[in-house]
């Protein structure tokens, strides 16, 4: 929340911080946030970083490494699919800049995480049990009470 003495921040910028944040997996550069604010790429830069202490070009990065972590935490997919789903076209390059901001590979990341069931302490007839099916269509009503 801005304080009182701060002064708003101004809408074109907020349009250009959401294009990145929705579009973070295109191809998108400065010049198109630049073009989403409707200022040119020097100006809006420099507009940018004063209004969101970091420059556009590091913000989008932020993001895609971001959805990367959580991709990795949540799916089993590989380090190149994650790397190409936000954004990379490089795995090395994705490499790299995951390393500088979580200061491990994706590799070391993901098993940092491991999924629940790796280490949930629940006993194995009790996930047989909810795993079944609550309403089976097997004959396994009960009949009709006898009149």
């Amino acid at each position: 929340m801005p304080s009182p003495t701060s002064h708003p921040v101004e809408r074109h910028l907020l349009r250009a911080r959401d294009l990145a944040d929705r579009s973070y997996a295109e191809p998108l550069t400065v010049a198109d946030l630049a073009r989403a604010a409707g200022l040119s790429p020097a100006h809006f830069s420099a507009r940018f970083a004063a209004a969101f202490g970091v420059t556009p070009h590091a913000y989008l990065l932020t993001r895609r490494l971001e959805r990367a972590a959580a991709l990795l935490r949540h799916t089993d997919h590989s380090v190149a699919r994650i790397g190409a789903e936000v954004g990379w076209s490089s795995v090395g390059s994705f490499t790299a800049s995951f390393r500088r901001l979580f200061g491990r590979t994706p590799t070391a990341y993901r098993a940092a995480f491991p999924p629940a069931h790796d280490h949930a302490l629940v006993p194995g007839c009790v996930v047989r049990f909810f795993g079944r099916p609550q309403h089976r269509s097997f004959r396994e009503d009960p009949a009709p009470a006898a009149s």
